[in-house]
């Protein structure tokens, strides 16, 4: 499986071992560090997130002005769900620059947000977090489904093969799970309180690499006559 990787995507992996490694090893020697330095508000981990998620959304948004006239309405639909989802995601991870611009928050989100900022995945509802509702609990079950499930039901299901072929769903391979597999024990091993920031960073590495180069590429090419 190793053979078969990229260099790029060695490069990937490692640099994600490398930052979840010095995430638990901050975690566990020194918690302050890891919180106040490693992974907090506006440092390192969070704007590497911000920025990869934006990356998928950049790729999708390429992907769509590429093929436009090569592709069906449904690609169409499922590449331009993407280019928005991951653009939201990387907004929100930075507040949407808020304390970039020096923004201050409207009354709503100073109310009802629990850090007082401007997006929300922090918003408070019924004395719980959105955050820890959908983007932990909701999120990690997605992730599950599509991480380990998905990709064993591509390979024996034909229509859902062609379900997610036909909307550009990225299938992942398995090096792909695997990374997440390894990735989360880490992350669970770490005490810190802000250790799922680093989550987030392996989300998007992760994910990253499975936009660039899934299971089902083909659905990023160009199919020619006698394919159609």
């Amino acid at each position: 499986m190793i053979r078969n990787l990229t260099k790029f995507e060695k490069t990937a992996y490692g640099l994600l071992a490398l930052l979840a490694l010095i995430g638990l090893l901050l975690g566990l020697t020194n918690e302050m560090i890891f919180d106040t330095k490693y992974a907090q508000e506006d440092g390192p981990v969070e704007w590497g997130t911000a920025i990869l998620l934006l990356c998928i959304s950049v790729l999708s948004l390429y992907r769509l002005k590429r093929f436009w006239n090569h592709k069906k309405v449904l690609w169409k639909i499922g590449t331009f769900i993407f280019v928005i989802l991951f653009f939201f995601a990387a907004g929100e991870e930075i507040s949407w620059g808020q304390r970039i611009f020096g923004i201050e928050s409207g009354e709503f989100f100073i109310e009802n947000n629990a850090q007082g900022e401007t997006n929300l995945h922090n918003l408070v509802v019924g004395e719980k977090k959105i955050n820890k509702i959908i983007f932990s609990q909701l999120l990690f079950a997605v992730m599950f489904l599509y991480l380990i499930v998905t990709p064993i039901l591509y390979r024996k299901l034909n229509w859902l093969k062609n379900l997610a072929d036909n909307f550009a769903v990225p299938v992942v391979k398995w090096h792909h799970t695997i990374a997440f597999l390894l990735t989360t024990v880490l992350v669970a091993l770490n005490p810190a309180d802000r250790t799922w920031e680093v989550y987030e960073l392996a989300f998007g590495i992760i994910f990253f690499m499975i936009f660039l180069r899934p299971l089902n590429q083909s659905i990023f090419k160009i199919k020619s006559p006698e394919q159609q």
